[in-house]
């Protein structure tokens, strides 16, 4: 049956966003080592969640745009062939991508399938303008937006530092003791309470700590909590702003309500997420660029600040593209960006549209056409 299997590709949509994107809003607290990966996965895959029952109040701008609505004629908007050749075409595309470990884009993947499968299914009328205006150009211009932000945003915060006297130094962990220490004129580190000195080759295993206050509370407490809350702030807006997106597929068809698609779209997202997400998470963390603890929290603080405001204005951004281009934004400022890597996601961002359609116009071709 057509519902059924409308069922079974929005589970894989689900499934595969979860994979690929609940990290995203974490991967600052883990690349910092701020937390480990499971804390920081239970931390996502909670927020999330609740950003995806807000969805159920905030969302209804976007369920309309992801059903097709102002891309293809209203009628294919309704028909479960076109949805389901949407659903498995954004999801094995976004499968496919968190296997091989590069952060790509959901909302891409949907466009591109919706704009694949809706040039077969109405033979070529998709409304050029309003893709145009709706939908690309929030696309496009939102990772350039976090990028700046970011890269301007770090110094200022950075001085903001400086002024209130917090200073940055290294520190070594010894069981659950951390001692802060200094490098010496002849590159040896030195306790900083007891002047015991330790052979370079050591330092690994030293971490970077803020020492101070802010207004009397510990530097370093209140900069792990502020980054804690980013970052669930981020996974809610990712919540928030992709729920909605996955969910319209079945209440286009009119298959349920968003009283029970939401809710199960976020639960298969939770799972895909819990059993998926490593890959991606050690993109996210560790290859694109190195972090201390304040160009982190940086990160997800504009991360979750144009993710939020897109969801309440119901502009479709990605959430992949400004988490990246706010992480971009950190290491071009510090001049630690991995290039290399950019490259490689830049590639899976450029393919991810075509060959989302390409999957998508073929599963209609196949389905669809022949129904």
């Amino acid at each position: 049956m057509p519902e059924i299997a409308l069922v079974l590709a929005v589970v894989l949509v689900a499934c595969a966003n979860g994979a690929n994107d609940n990290f995203k809003g974490v991967a600052t607290i883990y690349g910092s080592d701020t937390t480990s990966y499971r804390v920081a996965l239970a931390w996502a895959t909670i927020t999330t969640f609740a950003g995806s029952i807000a969805g159920l109040l905030l969302g209804w701008r976007i369920v309309a745009a992801f059903s097709g609505s102002g891309i293809v004629p209203d009628a294919l908007t309704h028909d479960p062939h076109f949805l389901t050749a949407a659903g498995l075409g954004a999801g094995a595309t976004v499968l496919f991508a968190s296997f091989k470990g590069l952060p790509i884009s959901t909302t891409h993947a949907l466009l591109g399938s919706l704009i694949g499968a809706g040039l077969v299914a109405s033979h070529g009328e998709i409304r050029i303008v309003s893709l145009g205006r709706g939908f690309l150009l929030p696309l496009l211009a939102s990772p350039i937006v976090a990028l700046g932000s970011a890269w301007v945003l770090y110094p200022m915060l950075r001085a903001a530092r400086v002024t209130l006297g917090v200073e940055r130094r290294m520190c070594l962990c010894v069981g659950h003791a951390i001692e802060p220490i200094e490098r010496a004129a002849d590159g040896t580190a030195v306790f900083h309470s007891t002047g015991i000195k330790l052979s370079v080759h050591q330092e690994a295993a030293c971490r970077e700590r803020y020492l101070g206050s802010v207004i009397g509370f510990d530097a370093q407490r209140v900069l792990d909590g502020l980054h804690f809350l980013s970052a669930g702030l981020v996974s809610f807006a990712r919540g928030m702003n992709d729920t909605p997106k996955i969910a319209a597929l079945l209440i286009s068809a009119r298959i349920a309500g968003v009283a029970v698609a939401f809710p199960v779209v976020a639960a298969t997202m939770a799972a895909g997420g819990i059993l998926g997400a490593r890959r991606v998470a050690e993109t996210m963390s560790h290859r694109i660029t190195s972090m201390n603890h304040g160009q982190a929290f940086t990160a997800n603080f504009v991360t979750a600040t144009w993710v939020l405001l897109a969801s309440h204005f119901g502009l479709p951004v990605s959430t992949t593209h400004v988490s990246t281009g706010s992480i971009v934004g950190v290491g071009g400022a510090t001049g630690r960006a991995q290039w290399g890597t950019l490259a490689q996601i830049a590639a899976a961002w450029i393919t991810t549209l075509p060959l989302a359609a390409i999957l998508a116009a073929a599963l209609y071709a196949l389905t669809g056409a022949s129904s």
